[in-house]
């Protein structure tokens, strides 16, 4: 799409509308930027913009905007449903996500990983296989820099891997990656859609543009993943944990298969960094796309070992008199936690809570009654946690994370593992999920010390 002299509108003013907004500018487009938020609470934002030319419509959404817009470019965490969106698409205005109008400018083979779960994890891996194998990659989308930055800076890259969220996919049009991959289908994000249905027919949105040469990599482990294979244009490979597959990835007696058109490559996973048997879905998905897109077996093999995962996510902070203290502050929904759980046989002592989603806590029900000895709530979701839980184990409140960190020492006995895995956002009482993982590790470092005491 010619770009100069387009009206288009740029609507939420995160990091992501920053930098369509410079792209859009800087190609000559006529560029209207619209955020509920006030002057003074973007004040830092607009302070990087301050060079460009724009229309600025602040503390409020004006109809005629996007009723005038020759395109409209939506944040992430802009709802597609808006009543002003409503509107623009009624009048057959053009509304698209950031990843969408990226992909128009990007012309390198592409991954594209979405899922409730394990997205970062399994982009990052991709990214740093293909890395490790020669190829020069760009990793973005809903992880570190938007895809948007790649275009905007012309760089010639050999692949692109992108992580994308349900909100990115709602914006999509014609994008199409060469691989595909849905990891996983867990309620999340009921506080934005109205129903778990409609969460899915998002996530899938990532398969709609691709054709017979393409690749949908699948967790066929997952039903409702596994249900989506008969809607698939593309080719599928599917991966498994629980079965051996003639055709696609799975895992077997500490080895991973891969076996595609004839060939067959195994990799014992006994050195592997990386533990939790939810990260052998992570690595199973990275090895399947980097060596669908010419990656060398030894090379993906070589880098896969190596690599030691991502912080917020399972990450081992301290043992302190004999407990283990593991922050998952990245397990902001009830799948996650269920994943993170299953890591553990028994001893757990779990502190959860944050801002609800929306979802149910039920999934959690059984390891919690089966592994969970103690549970420490906190946030605004602990009263409804303690209604669907709380019976099931011994039940703690705390009104902060530190006082939560000091029950969980109290309780747990030498052996045991304390999990601080919330199963839900952060934004009640934190600034994000990176905010609440260092008051996490701080309050533990601080009980190490009060243990040498």
């Amino acid at each position: 799409m010619e770009l100069k002299d387009k009206k288009i509108l740029v609507v939420g003013l995160a990091k992501t509308g920053v930098a369509v907004t410079r792209f859009l500018a800087e190609r000559g487009a006529l560029v209207t930027v619209t955020d509920m938020r006030d002057d003074e609470a973007l004040a830092d934002v607009l302070a990087e913009l301050s060079d460009l030319d724009l229309c600025l419509e602040l503390g409020r959404h004006v109809p005629y905007s996007f009723l005038m817009a020759d395109l409209i470019v939506v944040s992430p965490g802009v709802p597609m449903d808006i009543k002003p969106l409503e509107m623009a698409r009624a009048q057959k205005r053009r509304v698209v996500s950031e990843v969408e109008l990226a992909s128009w400018f990007i012309e390198a083979p592409m991954v594209a990983i979405t899922g409730t779960n394990g997205k970062t994890t399994t982009t990052t891996l991709t990214g740093e296989i293909f890395k490790g194998c020669g190829f020069d990659t760009f990793v973005g989308g809903n992880i570190g820099n938007p895809l948007i930055e790649l275009a905007m800076s012309g760089e010639r890259v050999e692949r692109v891997v992108v992580e994308l969220s349900s909100f990115q996919l709602e914006g999509v049009e014609s994008f199409r990656p060469h691989v595909a991959v849905l990891l996983n289908l867990t309620e999340d994000h009921l506080d934005r859609y109205h129903s778990f249905q409609e969460y899915i027919d998002a996530k899938l949105r990532i398969f709609e543009n691709q054709g017979p040469e393409d690749f949908a990599v699948l967790n066929i482990d997952d039903p409702l993943v596994a249900a989506c294979a008969s809607k698939l244009k593309a080719r599928l490979f599917p991966m498994s944990r629980f079965h051996e597959l003639e055709e696609g990835i799975s895992y077997r007696d500490g080895f991973i298969t891969f076996a595609h058109d004839g060939k067959v490559l195994r990799f014992g996973t006994d050195g592997f960094k990386l533990k939790g048997v939810h990260n052998l879905d992570n690595i199973m998905a990275s090895m399947a796309s980097t060596l669908l897109m010419r990656c060398d077996g030894d090379c993906a093999y070589a880098t896969v070992k190596d690599f030691k995962g991502l912080p917020h996510r399972m990450e081992f902070v301290e043992e302190v008199n004999g407990v283990a203290y593991y922050e998952d502050s990245k397990g902001t929904n009830v799948g996650s936690v269920v994943k993170s759980l299953e890591s553990f046989d028994s001893g757990i002592t779990l502190i959860a809570g944050g801002k609800d989603k929306g979802g149910s806590y039920e999934p959690l029900a059984q390891l919690v009654s089966q592994r969970v000895s103690h549970l420490v709530l906190i946030g605004e979701a602990r009263e409804r946690m303690h209604q669907a839980l709380g019976d099931l184990t011994d039940t703690h409140f705390a009104d902060t994370l530190e006082e939560a960190v000091e029950t969980a020492r109290t309780l747990t006995q030498p052996g045991g593992v304390v999990l601080f895995s919330p199963a839900c956002s952060s934004f009640d009482m934190f600034k994000n999920y990176e905010e609440r993982a260092e008051r996490f590790k701080a309050a533990v470092r601080a009980a190490k010390e009060a243990e040498k005491k």
